[in-house]
C-alpha cells in the first residue's frame, strides 16, 4: 500500500484487495464478505482495516464504490453515476456562465450606443467661453467612453464568453462513452455474480444428493451401489470445481471493474480541476478587463477636469463683453 500512497502512475499496482474484496489469488470466506448489488465488500463485522488510495485528498477514487439510494425512486444510483452527474452539471454551469457574460456584453453594447447618441445631443451647445469649452469636452467624453465600452464588450466576447462556451464542445459525448464503458463492466460483473449463485445452488443440490444417497446406503433403504455413490461424489466435486471457476471469473471481472473505476474516477477528478481552473482564469480575465475599462473611462474625463480647472468667469465675461458690447459711454444728467 505504501506505493499507492505515493504514486498512481502504474495503475496495475491497484487491485480490489485494497478494498478488502476477494480475488483469484486471495480468496476470502463468505462469512468475511458481503455482496451488495453484485459488488463484494468486506463484512462489517469482520472488516479489515483499509488504507485510502489517496489519503487526505478527498479523492473521487476513494469515496464512490457503493451505490446510493435514489431519492427520486426506489432504486439505487451507482457512485460512478453521481460523478458523471457532477461533470455534466459542471458543463451546464459553465454554459450558464457564458450566457451570463453574453447578457453583460449586451448591456455594455446598449450602454455604449446610448452614450454615443447622447454625445450628439445639442442641448446647451450655445454655452460660450471657457465654460462652453468644458461643456463641449463633457459631451466628447461621452463619445470616448462609448468607444471604451464597445472595446470592453468585444474583449468580453473573445476573451471570456467564447472560451467559456467552446470549452470541451464534445464533453457530453465523451462522458456518455465513459458511462457506457463502466456500465458494461458493471453488467459483466452482475452476469458473473449470477453465474456464481447458480453454481453455488448447483453445488448445494449435488451435496444434498450425495448425502442423501450415502445415508440411504448406510441404513439399507436403497439398492444403490457404491458405484452410484462414486458417481454422485464426482458430480459434487465437479459442481465444486464449477463454483470455484465461476468465483475466479467473477473476481477477474471485479478486478477489471475496480481498475477501470480508479483510472476513470481519477480522470474525472483531473477534468473537474481543469474546468474549475479554466473558469477561474477567465473570470480573472473579466476582472482585469473591468479594471482596464475603469482606467480608460477615467482617462476620458481627465480632459474635462483640466478644462473645468481653467474655467474663469472673469475671463469669460471679458471675452463676451468685447464681442457683444454696445458702448462704454455712460449716461449723464441732462442740463437746462
Amino acid at each position: 500500500m505504501s506505493n499507492m500512497e505515493n504514486s498512481f502512475d502504474d495503475i496495475s499496482c491497484l487491485s480490489p484487495q485494497n478494498l478488502g474484496s476477494s480475488s483469484p489469488s486471495k480468496k476470502q470466506s463468505k462469512e468475511n464478505t458481503i455482496t451488495i448489488n453484485c459488488v463484494t465488500f468486506p463484512h462489517p463485522d469482520t472488516m479489515p482495516e483499509q488504507q485510502l488510495l489517496k489519503p487526505t485528498e478527498w479523492s473521487y477514487c476513494d469515496y464512490f464504490w457503493a451505490d446510493k439510494k435514489d431519492p427520486q425512486g426506489n432504486g439505487t444510483v451507482a457512485g460512478f453515476e453521481l460523478l458523471l452527474q457532477k461533470q455534466l452539471k459542471g458543463k451546464q454551469m459553465q454554459k450558464e456562465m457564458s450566457e451570463f457574460i453574453r447578457e453583460r456584453i449586451k448591456i455594455e453594447e446598449d450602454y455604449a450606443k446610448n452614450l454615443a447618441k447622447l454625445s450628439q445631443n445639442s442641448l446647451a451647445s450655445q454655452e460660450e467661453g471657457s465654460l462652453g469649452e468644458a461643456w463641449a469636452q463633457v459631451k466628447k467624453s461621452l463619445a470616448d467612453e462609448a468607444e471604451v465600452h464597445l472595446k470592453f464588450s468585444a474583449k468580453l466576447h473573445s476573451e471570456v464568453e467564447k472560451p467559456l462556451m467552446n470549452f470541451r464542445e464534445n464533453f457530453k459525448k465523451d462522458m456518455k462513452k465513459c458511462d457506457h464503458h463502466i456500465a458494461d463492466l458493471r453488467k459483466q460483473l452482475a452476469s458473473r455474480y449470477a453465474s456464481v449463485e447458480k453454481a453455488r445452488k448447483a453445488l448445494t443440490e449435488r451435496q444434498r444428493d450425495l448425502e442423501m444417497k450415502t445415508q440411504q446406503l448406510e441404513i439399507k433403504l436403497s439398492n444403490k451401489t457404491e458405484e452410484d455413490i462414486k458417481k454422485a461424489r464426482r458430480k459434487s466435486t465437479q459442481a465444486g470445481d464449477d463454483l470455484m471457476r465461476c468465483v475466479d471469473l467473477y473476481n477477474q471481472a471485479q478486478s477489471k471493474w475496480f481498475e477501470e473505476m480508479v483510472t476513470t474516477t481519477l480522470e474525472l477528478e483531473r477534468l473537474e480541476v481543469e474546468r474549475v481552473e479554466m473558469i477561474r482564469q477567465h473570470l480573472c480575465q473579466y476582472t482585469q478587463l473591468r479594471h482596464e475599462t475603469d482606467m480608460f473611462n477615467q482617462s476620458t474625463v481627465e480632459p474635462v477636469d483640466q478644462l473645468l480647472r481653467k474655467v474663469d468667469p472673469a475671463k469669460d465675461r471679458e471675452l463676451w463683453v468685447r464681442e457683444h458690447k454696445t458702448g462704454s459711454i455712460r449716461p449723464v444728467d441732462m442740463e437746462i
